[in-house]
């Protein structure tokens, strides 16, 4: 199983990104999909997350700029981010709680990280 991210980036403050993240591989199902971002001097913390069902939850700063969504045809997950701060400037990795077949327990799986500057 492996997590590919898409969509970092430079872009001015106020500015947009879609970040996208696919799963692929052997995959019987997805349980929470979620993003997190980590800077150089913080630890990584969790941005937004999407459950199966499609219920959300956002770190507070973040929340009302950006939405979380996956397509489970697809085994994607999206984060758009709208009205962008520098303080947003990151490195952004996907994760996925998946299960490869329905005997084996859920595995928690990263992706490489996409880089998303904010300029101000």
């Amino acid at each position: 199983v492996q997590l590919q991210a898409f969509g970092g980036g430079l872009v001015q403050a106020g500015g947009s990104l879609r970040l996208s993240c696919v799963a692929s591989g052997t995959i019987s199902s997805i349980n929470f999909m979620a993003w997190y971002r980590q800077t150089p001097r913080n630890q990584r913390e969790l941005v937004a997350q999407v459950g199966s069902g499609g219920d959300t939850n956002y770190a507070d700063s973040v929340k009302g700029r950006s939405t979380i969504s996956r397509d489970n045809a697809k085994n994607t997950v999206y984060l758009q981010m709208d009205s962008l701060e520098p303080e947003d400037t990151a490195a952004y990795y996907c994760y996925a709680q998946i299960r490869q077949n329905r005997y084996l327990p859920y595995r928690n799986y990263w992706g490489q990280g996409t880089l998303v500057t904010v300029s101000s």
